[in-house]
Parts: structure tokens; sequence; C-alpha cells
């Protein structure tokens, strides 16, 4: 049993640790680094969420429970966090709402969809892109509306839902998302010359973005309230997803659905949880701290989910 999870979870996290290592030691820089995280980022990933969201069943995907379960429990998350940050670690609200987004957004295309496919193969990923359709647009929504009305400084309704749309529709990763749902709905043939490019793009997506992951993580350090961080990383990996496995339960989730979204939910926090205190100048330092600690961590806590999965 624990080789073959050692079999799933290693070559992700060995993909990471050879771009964390090659920026370390310097046979690559930072430059390379972003270059290969934008081409992710901005091509080659939005092309794989095209591929999914044209091809899938829809209707069997976005399953109400599916999306209720997830998000219940990262909502929840969220509220547990905010008020961990402004009530014990005695943040400002505007910090803790920062802090909160990190409990909210899990790394769910980066580390969720390569090690929920090399658990549980590719023809399951359904519900586990009908989650990663559904995260920027809940997670913007409710991350940037709590700071702009709890910060000192915020703005005013009209113009917060100025910038909770810039936030969504400006998302790369939202415009493949949305792409592939016009097909999909639309029963749209994408020309064979068109859909091997796609595809050429979307195979080299995962293992591109995770090499540039490393490199990332490499900026980052555990200086900063290295206590928070670890609170808030046992939140994001071992309570999220023991939450959501109980709420699956009780909502009679099919076992194989039930997986997929027990394993997305136990995801570290992702790279856009820097982002958004880095785009609010909130709890910098708290997130990049809990970034980098709960990827390390989510080596051994997901293994540990595996096998109780």
């Amino acid at each position: 049993m624990l080789f073959e999870i050692l079999d799933i979870v290693a070559p992700v996290f060995l993909v990471v640790g050879a771009g964390y290592t090659a920026v370390k030691t310097g046979l690559s820089g930072d430059g390379p680094t972003d270059q290969l995280m934008k081409f992710a980022i901005k091509f080659a990933i939005p092309c794989l969420l095209f591929r999914a969201t044209s091809t899938i069943d829809l209707a069997a995907a976005f399953d109400w429970r599916i999306i209720f379960t997830y998000y219940t429990v990262a909502i929840s998350s969220f509220v547990v966090t905010f008020l961990l940050a402004t009530r014990v670690f005695r943040h400002r609200p505007g910090e803790g709402v920062a802090v909160g987004f990190s409990a909210l957004f899990s790394n769910l295309v980066l580390l969720g969809l390569p090690i929920s496919e090399r658990a549980w193969g590719a023809d399951s990923l359904a519900p586990n892109y009908a989650l990663v359709a559904v995260n920027a647009p809940i997670c913007y929504l409710i991350g940037i509306t709590a700071m702009e009305y709890l910060r000192a400084d915020g703005r005013g309704p009209f113009e917060t839902t100025r910038i909770v749309f810039e936030a969504m529709f400006r998302n790369s990763l939202m415009i493949g998302i949305g792409l592939g749902f016009i097909v999909n709905l639309g029963g749209i043939p994408v020309p064979g010359a068109l859909s091997g490019a796609i595809d050429l793009l979307a195979r080299a997506s995962l293992p591109v973005a995770l090499f540039a992951l490393g490199g990332v993580l490499t900026r980052y350090t555990m200086k900063e309230s290295f206590a928070e961080a670890l609170a808030i990383s046992a939140l994001s990996l071992i309570a999220q997803p023991a939450l959501t496995l109980l709420i699956a339960k009780l909502f009679g989730l099919p076992d194989a659905v039930t997986k997929s979204i027990v394993l997305m939910a136990a995801m570290a926090p992702g790279l856009n949880a820097y982002l958004f205190a880095n785009m609010y100048n909130r709890s910098v330092g708290v997130t990049a701290s809990t970034v980098l600690l709960s990827t390390i961590l989510s080596v051994f806590s997901v293994s540990a989910w595996l096998i109780i999965l």
C-alpha cells in the first residue's frame, strides 16, 4: 500500500522539487521560471481546461451535491481562518480576509488535477473539473467582496462589483473554461488541426506548471508567522478534507465522486492566495509562509488521505 501511494504522490512532488532545486542552485534563474509559469497559466492550462469542459458530461459533472459539499467546507474554512487571524493572531479585518483566503483557495489545478489523475485515472476527473470551473468565480467573489467591505479603505458596492468581474474575466483560466462551456453547450465542432494543437498544449501544461511552481516557491520563507501558517495548514490539509468526507457521506455521493472531491479538498493553498494578499498588500508574509509550509506538508498529508480513501 505505502509503495503504491508513493508511486502516485512522489512523481508530482519530485517535479516540484526539481523546479525548486534548479532555481535554488542557480541552474535556472527567476526569469525562465516566470516565463514557464506564464506559459502554463496563460496558454497551456487554459487549453487543458478548455478540452475538459468542452467534452465532459455537464449534467453528470455539475451535480449540486458536489458543489455544495466542497464549497460549504471551503467557505466555512475561510470564516474560521478569518476569525482565527483576527481574534487569536490579532490581525486587522482586511489582513484577516487575506489570511482566510488561503484556506478558501486551494491549489486545485497545479496539485489537485495531477495527483487525482494519477490516483483515480483520467476518466474519473469530471467532478474535479466541475470544482475547478467554479473555483475562481466563487473564491474571488467572496474574497474581494469581504476585503472591500471589511478593510478601512474599502470601495463602494459598484466599484467592488467591477473589480470582482475584472478579476474573474481577465483570468486566462476562466477564459479557457468559458470557451469550453460555449463549445459544449452549443455543440460546436472543433477543427481537427486546432484540436490537435490544443491537445499538445494541454499535455504540456501540468509538468511545466509543477516545475515552475517549485521555482516560484524559492521566493517564500517560513520565518514570518510560523505558528499561524502551521494552524492554517492544519485546517486546510486535515480538517477541510475530513469535513468534506463527512458531508459527502451524509449526501450519499458515490464513492468515486467522494474520493475525487475529498482529495481536492486536501490540497494545499494555491499561489492565488499569495497573489490575492499581494494585490491588497495585506498579510503578504503570512500567506507566503502558509503557501510554502502547506505545500511541503501536503507531501505527507495527501499520502495519508490517499491511504484513508
